[in-house]
């Protein structure tokens, strides 16, 4: 689903502004000649790269997914380890909680400015959900879970949750909540 599959140092600095920009302040309300200003870009090289902005917000999500993909890897095949990768999947969202200039999900900040179903930005969060959904899942069950399914539903309310309250409350007591309902889910 990328959307352009020439790299260039060009494509590269839009990207790397847009990541920057629309996580720190949202979507919406930066427009295109803000970012082809501050990545140090013409127009023209702009829409050479991206059709137009709604496609550097799908390659901004997509280049978020393919990280945490590659932090993630693959359900291991023995019930502790994969226990231990939900753990960790948990650990690692409990660090971004707690990191400094915390501002969200940049998922969930991106469904909320795109709601329509048929979007593409929309989409291209459904993708990123429905794989973490299927990898908690296959974790779970691997694990040895007596109902995987609901384990992971419960999960992602888990994270969506931690998520919000790292953004507006106290987010190492958001971080202590989830990990150790985590926990509560693992002995389930």
């Amino acid at each position: 689903m990328t959307t352009s599959l020439r790299p260039s140092a060009a494509r590269d600095r839009l990207l790397s502004t847009a990541t920057t920009v629309f996580y720190g302040e949202g979507i919406h309300g930066v427009g295109v000649d803000r970012l082809v200003t501050e990545a140090g870009v013409t127009r023209a090289t702009f829409y050479r790269h991206f059709p137009g902005k709604d496609e550097l917000v799908v390659a901004y999500l997509e280049a978020i997914d393919t990280a945490v993909r590659a932090r993630v890897g693959e359900v291991p095949e023995t019930p502790e380890a994969a226990a231990d990768l939900v753990r960790a999947i948990a650990g690692g969202i409990g660090a971004e909680l707690c990191a400094r200039g915390f501002r969200g999900c940049p998922f969930i900040n991106a469904a909320a400015e795109f709601p329509d179903p048929a979007s593409p930005v929309h989409r291209a969060v459904v993708a990123h959900r429905t794989w973490l959904a299927g990898t908690v899942t296959r974790a779970f069950r691997t694990a040895g879970h007596a109902d995987p399914d609901e384990a992971s539903q419960r999960f992602a309310m888990l994270r969506d949750g931690a998520m919000v309250a790292g953004y507006l409350a106290d987010p190492e007591a958001a971080r202590a909540t989830l990990l150790a309902a985590v926990e509560d889910l693992l002995a389930g």
